[in-house]
């Protein structure tokens, strides 16, 4: 999950404004651009030898950020439109 510590948060934020600041003119040039930015994240993060361990690690962190998100972010997004709309079930 991405909850760190608080301490550790303040550690990270310098560089990750940076980062975002720069990721900035992606947002419209399409899903591949993200793609392409979180693999080489990841294939950095893996090192020159990864193992299944390693490899099992970011597939799970991959599907644990991909479940927050949709449980903090779509899911009320969700439930603002089938309010909006009318519910389908």
């Amino acid at each position: 999950m991405p909850y760190i510590e608080p301490e550790h948060r303040k550690d990270l934020e310098g560089d990750l404004k940076r980062i975002q600041t720069g990721l900035l003119w992606f947002t419209n040039k399409g899903p591949g651009y993200l793609n392409y930015i979180i693999t080489k994240i990841l294939v950095s993060w893996l090192g020159t030898n990864p193992n299944y361990a390693k490899y099992n690690e970011v597939i799970g962190v991959l599907e644990c950020a991909k479940l927050e998100l949709y449980r903090r972010q779509v899911a009320a997004y969700e439930e603002k439109k089938c309010l909006q709309n009318g519910d389908v079930y």
